[in-house]
């Protein structure tokens, strides 16, 4: 962590003590532990599920739980967050830390392809926050706003944001034949600003988080 993140850090709503555990044991028994969305990150998707006030979230890739911590600590007493991870080895870690938030009621936790597992839940979101496999965020998309079978898993108004879409800066460099990653991300970020059904705007917190309103 550099000095200027330690600084916003510092002058920015403390991490709760729950979320500074699981930060430290993802980091200490998980691999890719940068995945976590760590303390600014997380408490900037607290504040917007407070502004919002969604009834309705989805989370496509929970890893170890704390961005759905975040979310569930923003959202109404009758609010749910529906989280999806396709890891099922992550399961039993994120539901320990589940059990012990005092949030954990609001978050029901799902195992498999949000490709596969969301459309069956039957729920109009008002609130979806994409970070999972960047290989299929343009398949993500599309299944949310129907594209794929003509349901909509989203409305008018509702929210969605999109995480590392900046992809630590590959995505303005030349591109490898055979990086799906990097491909994919470029091709959902052109797909969200050629989609006159949204409107969006990029926000610059540490690998860029897309912030995408349906019209």
């Amino acid at each position: 962590m550099d000095l200027l993140e330690k600084y916003m850090e510092s002058i920015s709503s403390p991490e709760e003590e729950l979320l500074t555990e699981l930060d430290r044991e993802t980091n200490l028994h998980v691999m890719q532990p940068r995945m976590i969305s760590g303390h600014l990150q997380g408490k900037l998707l607290e504040l917007l599920t407070r502004v919002i006030r969604p009834k309705n979230v989805l989370e496509i890739g929970t890893f170890t739980g704390y961005s759905a911590i975040c979310i569930a600590a923003g959202l109404e007493e009758e609010g749910r967050v529906d989280t999806i991870e396709i890891d099922d080895e992550l399961e039993d870690f994120a539901r320990s830390f589940f059990n012990r938030s005092s949030h954990g009621h609001k978050i029901r936790q799902h195992v498999g392809s949000a490709l596969m597992v969301a459309p069956t839940l039957e729920r109009v979101y008002d609130l979806v926050y994409i970070d999972g496999d960047k290989r299929e965020y343009t398949a993500y998309y599309r299944m949310l706003m129907g594209d794929t079978d003509g349901h909509p898993l989203v409305k008018s108004g509702s929210i969605i944001l999109a995480d590392n879409i900046l992809w630590n800066g590959k995505v303005i460099e030349p591109v490898a034949a055979n990086d799906r990653f990097t491909q994919d991300i470029l091709a959902f970020n052109r797909m969200v600003h050629d989609d006159n059904r949204v409107e969006s705007v990029v926000i610059p917190v540490r690998d860029g988080l897309s912030l995408i309103r349906v019209k």
